[in-house]
């Protein structure tokens, strides 16, 4: 039995096309009738602030990760049975008709991965990468003691001060040189004890 479940994949492109690409696959996935497959296309942008010789400010988009492109799409968990009785695995399959439609979109090189088998990114990496905002449900309470496991703080316990569900963030008391340090950090960068 499978069910199925949605991944971020990486699409490899030539550098400065990731706008036509992303327009031609989503032309391509309406016209294949895989919107129900092929959910999103997007690449991952940041505001930037330009300050002019003139002293003027001005504001510009720039690409994350030039060169490549992520589609969301539905994937199937399939178990397998491992040889030999060695228990089971579970395998991400990619609807074969999607796969061929992204790879042969104009200006697509390839997936991300080793080979020809695209590797979907973890929830972590897409919150990482700024793609999706995955909402992490932090099992811990104000006045609670956390261990820091990212960052320049990393080992460092701290007591939780605020928790802010909305924008993801948590501000810590860290005891740094023998004084108590407010810092506020990301759900993903702290760990119950």
């Amino acid at each position: 039995m499978s069910q199925t479940e949605t991944k971020w994949y990486v699409v490899h492109t030539y550098s400065g096309y990731e706008n036509k690409v992303k327009e031609d696959l989503e032309k391509a996935v309406e016209n294949a009738g895989l919107s129900d497959i092929i959910l999103e296309v997007k690449y991952p942008t940041e505001e930037t602030i330009e300050i002019l010789p003139t002293g003027k400010r001005k504001t510009t988009l720039r690409k994350v990760f030039p060169g490549y492109v992520m589609v969301k799409m539905m994937v199937d968990v399939v178990e397998k049975e491992r040889p030999e009785g060695q228990g089971k695995s579970i395998e991400l399959v990619m609807n074969p008709r999607a796969w061929y439609v992204i790879r042969n979109t104009r200006g697509v090189t390839g997936f991300v991965g080793p080979g020809s088998k695209p590797v979907p990114l973890s929830d972590e990496e897409v919150t990482a990468m700024g793609v999706e905002r995955i909402p992490i449900i932090l099992n811990i309470e104000v006045g609670e003691t956390v261990r820091v496991i990212s960052g320049p703080l990393e080992n460092f316990l701290g007591k939780v001060e605020k928790l802010d569900a909305e924008r993801q963030k948590v501000k810590l008391s860290v005891s740094m040189f023998g004084r108590d340090t407010p810092v506020e950090l990301d759900f993903i960068q702290v760990q119950k004890l």
